[in-house]
């Protein structure tokens, strides 16, 4: 009988008596009587019967304690135990005591029993110690399951039973006299000669883990070994016993287990595809493969998601990533990042078409045919000698995503069902993840690609200002809603924006995208900054309750910094709604204190925004920007804006582009921010004096006549007289316009930039103009009208005493 089945019955018999099946029928040998719970004898042996001359009726159903004899030392035995064992004196038939060494199991209860009472063993008869010279006795060293070798006082072997030698791949009588490290060799020989000899000095034993390699097979073994001294009858050691078990199965199990916890733990670290499959790839080198390939099919054209059915050959795949056990991969046919079209009889196209793991093995025929169609790796295989590969699919969610390929050459043995299993399951672990970083990728690629379009691709050339900026995206959480913005106004003001919407993703894009139009929009009125961002807030209002009631988690929210810079007077106003505060260098670079109220974020509603303004000397140079540059999880807001400050600083000559290079660097990591970062940066200019022209204009139509003159000799001034006559109408229809329909004091000013002429006349009624068509009639009606088909754009704009109506002219071709 094997080992296995010796040990099986040995289960079995265990089980059948706590279960409370029936005892041994070994009367002759064993006495034994079961009670219940209670204490009431429910069953007797003829063994019972012989040990204290009871028979089986006078005791069944009778309390066991009528047996124990008076002193007879019985403990109560625990309660939560499931055996006991000691010594108690009984009380014989005839009356007298008799002192037996009993074992008592516990019985599970049965039939819903809450306890299930005692078994109670004795043996009868002691049939004596094993001799030396007994024919038991030698046969036990030969056919023991466990492997085992003697070694004498100077560890020279001297006796093997038939597993050892069977392990050891050498006959007994060829072993004797050989040292362990002259029969294992190496340094795993050496290792366990000196646990032998720590054992033969300490009288200590050891236990061990250790390989063996037959000498007839490729692979080793593991084996779980004792070392054991052995000792004579005055204590003296004779010499070592070594005992071993094959744990080779238990082992190897081990390791796939631990091979899948560390893909668990390994893959997946980060949603990028081709580092995920470089992590599949490093799992399964060298604890599975001597080399593996990961290929990727191309993801389909315009972001589709990739076909879910049959696929068919040949198949064009993109090398993600390969690793090998040799440096270099030498193996490989395709480097990373490059193509390849694989034949259908390939193993990569085999696998992807029946959509299910392809082993080979047996370079001379099974491997050979496999890649009968594929020359170029049929040679490569063969020159490194791979005897066996398998191509795994990899799949999730039901799409086919790529192939990984195994192959061994430095590993002599063969993919096992059980190797297939856990590449299967590694790869499909790994697919998962492959399939997250493609759907994060390609979510990013589309909000990256909204958010490029809505954001400027070059700023405007303004006479105010020149600017720069950078937009960097998260390295990690995904796109997000930062945005910024340079938006000429009137009278050659031009107005700064940055803004960040809370959140991430598309959603977050196409919410930054209606705010920046809302704030174009927003400023072409010329409201004022508070005025804006309080309409703004309306609008994020008005957004997050749209979002709730569509059934979308979270409220729209976001933050916004705006600014106005006219330079003319070269006064700058800002208000700010949550928003960082802008950081304002002096041309000689020094930091000035501008004091913004922080305002609430935009989507609170119902809270006032307040706004700042101060005079610039030309120029200065105005830094605005979102969060992500200033914050991360090393400093706060307020260390980053003082290091904003200090980098500007250090760097505020030279181009404004460069500046914003060197910002980025300085400030954030190599490899990426953790959230979006937008910077926008401005050098203030102004406007020369002697090209603004202001006159006070009475509230009397005989003065249009003089106000027409006094704009001919100005424009005669400036060198501008082709453009005399527009700019003579246009200001006689807007001056009449206000001397009719206005109130006093009325205010005619000229603005001459290098391709522009801005005519504004304001007076102090808050009554805007409408453009109306004249009917062929009217008397009146068409001054407006005039004046828009003349000039380049036009327009009004509330002021704080009343109204400015502008005008603009281009002097020359944009």
């Amino acid at each position: 009988m094997r080992s296995s089945e010796v040990a099986s019955v040995a289960a079995e018999a265990v089980a059948a008596v706590v279960d409370g099946a029936a005892p041994p029928s070994d009367g002759a040998a064993t006495a034994w009587a079961v009670t219940d719970e209670d204490g009431t004898v429910t069953d007797w042996n003829e063994g019972a019967t012989r040990l204290l001359g009871w028979a089986r009726g006078d005791v069944v159903g009778r309390p066991a304690a009528r047996l124990l004899a008076p002193g007879h030392g019985l403990r109560p035995p625990p309660r939560a135990g499931l055996s006991w064992s000691g010594t108690v004196s009984l009380r014989h038939h005839d009356g007298r005591a008799v002192s037996v060494w009993v074992l008592a199991h516990r019985r599970r209860p049965k039939d819903g029993a809450e306890e299930g009472g005692w078994l109670v063993l004795c043996p009868l008869r002691d049939p004596g110690p094993l001799k030396p010279d007994e024919p038991l006795m030698a046969v036990a060293m030969a056919q023991s399951p466990c492997a085992m070798a003697v070694f004498d006082e100077r560890l020279r072997l001297r006796a093997v039973n038939t597993v050892m030698a069977e392990a050891v791949g050498i006959p007994e009588e060829r072993l004797r006299g050989l040292h362990m490290s002259e029969i294992v060799g190496g340094r795993q020989g050496a290792k366990l000669e000196a646990h032998l000899r720590e054992a033969l000095t300490t009288g200590r034993r050891e236990d061990v883990q250790t390989f063996l390699r037959a000498a007839d097979e490729d692979t080793a073994h593991a084996w779980s070994a004792r070392i054991a001294p052995l000792t004579g009858p005055d204590g003296t050691v004779l010499g070592v016993c070594v005992t071993g078990h094959d744990i080779t199965e238990q082992y190897r199990a081990r390791e796939r287990l631990q091979l899948v916890n560390e893909a668990s733990v390994r893959i997946g670290t980060t949603l990028d595809v081709t580092r995920t499959a470089r992590e599949l790839a490093e799992v399964c080198v060298p604890a599975l493969a001597d080399f593996v390939s990961v290929d990727l099919l191309e993801p389909p054209e315009h972001g589709d998601e990739p076909l879910a059915g049959p696929l068919s050959a040949p198949f064009t795949l993109r090398r993600a990533a390969h690793r090998s056990v040799t440096p270099g991969c030498p193996e490989a046919v395709v480097e990373p990042g490059a193509t390849d079209v694989y034949p259908a009889s390939s193993p990569q196209a085999s696998s992807l078409t029946a959509a299910r793991t392809v082993l080979a093995v047996d370079p001379a025929e099974t491997l050979a045919d496999w890649l009968a169609g594929d020359p170029v790796r049929s040679a490569r295989l063969q020159e490194y000698g791979v005897h066996a590969a398998m191509s795994v699919p990899i799949r999730a969610r039901g799409t086919t995503l790529g192939v990984a390929v195994l192959s061994r050459y430095a590993r002599q043995d063969p993919f096992t069902p059980d190797d297939v299993l856990l590449a299967e399951e590694v790869t499909a672990r790994a697919a998962v993840c492959i399939d997250n970083a493609r759907r994060f990728s390609r979510e990013r690629e589309t909000a990256l690609a909204l958010q490029r379009s809505l954001l400027p691709r070059t700023l405007p050339r303004t006479p105010a200002l020149e600017a720069a900026w950078r937009y960097l995206p998260a390295a990690r959480a995904g796109v997000g809603g930062d945005w910024f913005d340079v938006i000429p106004l009137s009278g050659t003001r031009v107005a700064m924006v940055v803004g960040d919407v809370v959140g991430h993703g598309v959603q977050a894009s196409a919410t930054m995208g209606r705010l920046k139009t809302a704030v174009r929009t927003l400023a072409d009125v010329d409201l004022a900054p508070d005025e804006l961002l309080t309409h703004v807030d309306d609008l994020v209002v008005r957004l997050s309750r749209e979002a709730g009631a569509d059934g979308i988690t979270g409220e729209v929210g976001a933050t916004c910094l705006y600014a106005v810079y006219d330079p003319v007077t070269r006064r700058c106003s800002f208000a700010r709604a949550g928003h960082p505060p802008p950081v304002v260098l002096a041309p000689d670079g020094r930091p000035l204190d501008v004091r913004v109220p922080a305002g609430p974020p935009l989507g609170v509603g119902g809270m006032p925004f307040e706004s700042t303004e101060l005079e610039l000397a030309e120029g200065t140079v105005l830094a605005l920007y979102t969060d992500g540059l200033i914050e991360s999880r090393d400093r706060d807001i307020d260390a980053g804006h003082e290091l904003l400050t200090r980098t500007l600083t250090r760097h505020r000559s030279g181009s404004l582009d460069g500046i914003c290079q060197d910002v980025i660097t300085s400030m954030l990591p190599a490899n990426g921010a953790a959230d979006d970062v937008a910077l926008l940066l401005a050098r203030t200019h102004a406007l020369d004096p002697a090209r603004v022209a202001t006159w006070a204009v009475p509230a009397d139509p005989a003065a249009v006549a003089r106000t027409r003159g006094q704009v001919l000799d100005r424009m005669a001034l400036w060198g501008l007289r082709e453009a005399a006559f527009t700019a003579e109408l246009v200001v006689s229809e807007l001056v009449t316009n206000a001397i009719r329909h206005g109130a006093p004091p009325i205010q005619l000013r000229l603005v001459h930039d290098d391709t522009t002429l801005i005519c504004e006349v304001s007076d102090s009624s808050g009554t805007a103009p409408h453009l109306r068509r004249a009917m062929t009639f009217d008397e009146g009606g068409r001054g407006l009208l005039l004046v828009a088909r003349l000039t380049r754009r036009w327009g009004s704009r509330h002021t704080a005493d009343g109204k400015t109506i502008w005008a603009e002219l281009a002097l020359a071709e944009d």
